[in-house]
């Protein structure tokens, strides 16, 4: 039987795209560009406007060839099952050349916009999502670790596409913050979600782990995210005693917060407190590196 597909207006093929790009992701990894730019450039200008559309474009379509790759899972799995192709809303051929076209306007940005190095970034960390960590998380749920590579290579690209070098040290640990985040964040979307997982028959860490080992584990990594952040002044990246209270005050917070991953009572608990606030935490220490710049620039 061949599938038929209704006719869309500009407005739903609007939508649809937006689905597909995982817009919020892909806005967090333009942010994270943008952010390594701001700290590697002495000036503001116009032109950290490219890497970052660059990378968020790249973003978009690696997202989207994600949706290409697991649509057949994403059909068994509450949260993922109207997203457009399991919703037979698109094909999964029109999916694949949407993806397509976005990486490649992705890449052409960054190659004539920001140079060669900052396109190869760009490019490598779309292989590393769809080729390498996407196959790997249907084998262990331990993928998040090699997987979180691709939340340090978005920083990376605004750095070298503002002169920057990649053997500078600062642009090591500011990576190195972004890596480690993107763990805990990993793992607390996983724990929300498991039964999802477990129905599309993704491995979760619940079959290695008890809920409270698991908790105890996460808040392990929370506190050595907001360690990471706090080493960032430290190497010359943000040096104003306001910049340094804030992120003593944001790791502060994130660590009170997330206190209930030690509670006793964990196997009643509901992970997404955690999952809400290592976003928010990852927003403000954004906020707060730019403003320092704009502000002392």
């Amino acid at each position: 039987m061949i599938q038929t597909y209704r006719l869309y207006s500009w407005a739903d093929w609007f939508r649809i795209v937006l689905a597909l790009s995982k817009i919020r992701i892909s806005q967090m990894v333009a942010a994270s560009t943008l952010v390594g730019y701001l700290l590697a450039s002495e000036h503001l200008t116009w032109m950290m406007l490219i890497p970052t559309l660059g990378a968020f474009l790249l973003s978009c379509g690696s997202a989207a060839l994600n949706q290409f790759q697991e649509w057949e899972y994403d059909r068994e799995m509450k949260r993922t099952r109207l997203r457009p192709i399991p919703a037979e809303k698109i094909s999964p051929l029109v999916g694949l050349g949407i993806s397509l076209a976005l990486m490649l306007s992705g890449a052409l940005i960054l190659l004539l916009g920001s140079g060669v190095p900052a396109m190869l970034l760009g490019v490598f960390n779309v292989f590393w999502y769809n080729a390498v960590y996407t196959p790997l998380k249907r084998v262990t749920p331990f993928a998040v670790a090699p997987g979180s590579l691709i939340g340090a290579i978005p920083p990376a690209i605004g750095w070298v596409a503002a002169g920057g070098s990649l053997l500078d040290p600062q642009i090591w640990v500011l990576a190195s913050f972004f890596f480690i985040w993107q763990i805990p964040h990993f793992w607390l979307l996983m724990l929300n979600l498991s039964s999802d997982y477990e129905r599309a028959g993704f491995p979760t860490l619940l079959d290695k782990f008890t809920p409270a080992q698991l908790a105890r584990i996460t808040f392990t990594w929370i506190v050595a995210t907001v360690a990471a952040s706090l080493m960032i002044p430290f190497y010359g990246l943000g040096n104003s005693l306001w910049l340094v209270l804030a992120l003593v005050c944001f790791a502060l917070w994130l660590v009170w917060s997330s206190r209930k991953l030690l509670s006793k009572d964990i196997e009643s608990m509901s992970f997404r407190f955690a999952f809400i606030s290592i976003n928010i935490y990852m927003l403000l220490v954004m906020t707060a590196f730019t403003l320092d710049r704009l502000i002392f620039v």
